[in-house]
């Protein structure tokens, strides 16, 4: 992925030099393990977020400076730059449609972090937080998504990003807050419906900033197409539940098989369209 040298976004907050905290997750190391597990089925990273017992910590965060090897601090450098490049495509395709696009922060963070969600471990994954507005990124998960997940490189890394940034421009539309006033009205099972129609789209939306991104700068190289296909593929419920339970739960979907995401993903790349994505009404997904 071509990336050096382009702009690097200012809507970056660092709290990767915190430590202590005013909120601690309760039940110790085996919530965490918990939630890990879960978070490998498909759950939904705010309703575990929303389900985490807090209770006061041992002490206030203290912010200090951040240590980082020099790698860690090129990959900021490349988080930013993607995160820029989402802000002029989606300002851009805001304009085209008569509204007005909110650029998100993007809170990097190490190990654990308090959002307006709730307290999170690094365990549940990069998350878009809809309260703040935030998108929370531990960076250490892109070592995951190369050896626990098989997906390596950087336009795999700049998916991740994307499909957040997905979940904020689904915010701006009024689509979360849509889906989220849905929730008590619906069974458990028909809400995993929902959310798998909102991951989906997400990753659509992940697409069309690739392609209005490769329309505009030429960001891609070869190889980063399978690249990002990969990491959709990787990270579908079906071959997450099969890998960690040895069986495929349909019911309990809430991001969509993988061939589901790749075929969206792909969707929003090839066509760039933001009318091709309403995953809601699709016959079929």
């Amino acid at each position: 992925m071509r990336w050096q040298g382009r702009r690097e976004s200012e809507n970056i907050e660092d709290r990767r030099g915190m430590r202590g905290g005013a909120m601690v997750v309760g039940g110790g190391i085996g919530t965490i393990l918990l939630i890990l597990v879960m978070v490998l089925l498909g759950a939904d990273p705010q309703q575990l977020i929303n389900q985490l017992p807090q209770q006061p910590g041992a002490g206030a965060q203290q912010e200090g400076p951040a240590e980082a090897s020099p790698q860690e601090e090129e990959l900021k450098k490349f988080v930013a730059t993607t995160l820029a490049s989402t802000e002029d495509v989606w300002n851009q395709l805001f304009q085209e449609t008569g509204g007005q696009y909110r650029e998100p922060i993007l809170v990097l963070f190490r190990g654990q972090v308090q959002s307006a969600c709730g307290f999170a471990s690094a365990a549940v994954g990069p998350f878009y937080c809809p309260a703040d507005e935030k998108v929370y990124l531990d960076m250490s998960f892109f070592d995951e998504l190369d050896s626990k997940f098989g997906a390596p490189g950087d336009f795999a890394q700049a998916y991740v990003i994307a499909h957040e940034i997905g979940h904020h421009v689904q915010k701006i539309m009024g689509i979360s807050d849509k889906v989220a006033a849905m929730r008590g009205r619906m069974s458990p099972e028909e809400y995993n419906q929902l959310s798998v129609r909102v991951e989906l789209q997400a990753d659509f939306f992940a697409g069309v900033w690739a392609h209005r991104a490769q329309k505009a700068s030429r960001i891609l190289e070869p190889g980063d197409i399978e690249e990002g296909l990969r990491a959709a593929n990787a990270i579908g419920d079906d071959r997450l539940q099969r890998q960690t339970r040895g069986q495929v739960v349909p019911d309990s979907f809430t991001h969509g098989t993988s061939e589901q995401r790749v075929r969206w993903f792909r969707k929003g790349l090839e066509t760039g369209d933001l009318k091709q994505g309403d995953t809601f009404n699709a016959r079929e997904l």
